[in-house]
């Protein structure tokens, strides 16, 4: 019995010019993403690089893919590195939006974004061909056509290399978005933790601007609501909006904190 493919509700919501929410579910837990997915949320990020499980463990990827099964929610996982297998891998599992940390050069991520897909910019891809959870083990029609489809490999700027490349990046097939990471940019630029230097501020602006001419959609981590709305409103398609633990924190210290016998 064969299936019908699986969409990519944020992949539609991107090439649409329209704005996808998400959280940093930061405890890898299954029953959140599910409550997130409930909610409403467009995305949840699984970061892999600083933190959860390794992703090579296909069972636990799958654990958190299968809570937002049936739903609009997306996940978005971040690999540690931008090594083609560890890209391949992920899509096997289910995954359909990858998140590419500390690119280096276009030709860097052009390799990982070629292992994402069976053709690439009219050649060959680099995806291997199997009957993973991602075709349903095989019953999915037209699995190699529709999961070119609706794969999004996106990329974090976060270097000086990169910025310094950056026109090469924009410039890469099916780059499905640019991630501004404001963080580590401020780290390799010599000012970490300064996100208010100016030369840090110049560099976002530079990458933001450069996207939105390239018609690269543009994802950033929002500072509050206030800087959310902001940044929708500056061409931003991609944001993230808080953390589980974030949440949690802010939540249960209020709860404490109203309490008359504390």
């Amino acid at each position: 019995m064969s299936q019908e493919p699986r969409g990519n509700a944020l992949r539609e919501t991107l090439e649409n010019d329209e704005v996808a929410l998400g959280v940093l579910e930061n405890t890898y837990s299954p029953a959140v993403v599910e409550l997130y997915a409930t909610l409403g949320a467009d995305f949840v990020w699984i970061d892999l690089e600083h933190g959860g499980p390794s992703p090579r463990d296909a069972e636990t990827l799958e654990a958190l893919l299968r809570a937002a099964d049936g739903t609009d929610t997306e996940l978005l996982v971040r690999v540690p590195d931008t090594d083609p297998s560890l890209v391949r891998k992920v899509l096997d599992a289910g995954v359909r939006n990858v998140f590419l940390p500390r690119v280096g050069s276009s030709e860097e991520l052009e390799a990982a974004a070629r292992a994402g897909r069976f053709e690439y910019d009219g050649e060959p891809g680099r995806r291997g061909m199997a009957n993973p959870r991602a075709s349903r083990w095989g019953l999915t029609d037209d699995y190699v056509t529709s999961e070119d489809d609706s794969v999004v490999v996106g990329v974090t700027i976060e270097t000086a290399s990169a910025l310094d490349d950056l026109e090469s990046i924009l410039a890469v097939p099916e780059l499905g978005f640019v991630f501004i990471g404001p963080l580590d940019l401020s780290v390799s630029l010599g000012h970490p933790g300064e996100f208010d230097h100016p030369e840090v501020e110049e560099a976002i602006e530079t990458i933001r601007s450069a996207a939105v001419e390239a018609d690269v959609p543009v994802g950033g981590l929002g500072f509050g609501m206030e800087d959310v709305n902001e940044k929708a409103r500056n061409g931003y398609q991609l944001l993230n909006i808080g953390t589980t633990t974030g949440a949690l924190q802010s939540s249960v210290t209020g709860w404490l904190d109203d309490y008359d016998g504390r």
